[in-house]
C-alpha cells in the first residue's frame, strides 16, 4: 500500500469522521424522541454522506493514493465507532447521544480545519475546495447538536434519578 503524506491521511480521517457520522446521526435519531431534532439528524446524515462523497472524489485525483486513503478512512471509522459505542454504552438515552455528537462534531470541525491547513501549505486547490465547502457545514452541525442538547437537557427533571 502506498505511503501516505500528512495531507493524505489528514483526508483519509475527514473521509472516516464522515462515514461515522452516517451511523452515528442514525444511531442517535433512534433515541430522539422530538420531531424538530429528529429532522436535524437525518439532515446531518444526509450531509455526512455528501461530504464522504466529495472526500472519496478528491481521494480519486491522488494518484495512487486512493486505497491507502480509503483504508485510513476505515481505521478512522472505526475507532470513531468504538468511542462511541463505549460513550454510549449499553442503556442510552437521547441526551447522551447528543452529548456524544457534540463532542464528534467538535473533532470533525476540528480535522476538517487541520485538512485545510494542511492543503493551503500545499497549494492542494481540490481540497482546499472540499474544505471552503465543508467547514460552514460542520459548524453548523456542532451548533445544532449543542442546541439540541441544551434544548432536551430543559425538558429533563433534574432532580429524577439518572
Amino acid at each position: 500500500m502506498a505511503e501516505l503524506t500528512k495531507l493524505e491521511d489528514k483526508l483519509g480521517e475527514v473521509l472516516g469522521l464522515a462515514q461515522a457520522a452516517q451511523d452515528a446521526t442514525k444511531k442517535v435519531g433512534r433515541l430522539i424522541d422530538d420531531r424538530t431534532i429528529s429532522k436535524t439528524l437525518a439532515r446531518m446524515h444526509d450531509e455526512a454522506a455528501e461530504t464522504a462523497r466529495r472526500c472519496t472524489d478528491v481521494a480519486s485525483g491522488k494518484d495512487g493514493k486512493k486505497t491507502a486513503i480509503l483504508g485510513k478512512a476505515r481505521t478512522t471509522k472505526g475507532e470513531a465507532k468504538e468511542m462511541m459505542s463505549t460513550y454510549l454504552g449499553e442503556d442510552p438515552e437521547g441526551l447522551d447521544g447528543l452529548e456524544f455528537l457534540s463532542m464528534a462534531e467538535a473533532g470533525e470541525v476540528a480535522h476538517v480545519e487541520i485538512l485545510g491547513t494542511l492543503a493551503k501549505t500545499a497549494g492542494d486547490a481540490a481540497v482546499v475546495h472540499l474544505v471552503a465547502w465543508d467547514v460552514p457545514i460542520q459548524e453548523r452541525h456542532l451548533a445544532s447538536v449543542r442546541e439540541s442538547g441544551v434544548r432536551l437537557a430543559a425538558e429533563e427533571d433534574p432532580d429524577e434519578p439518572a
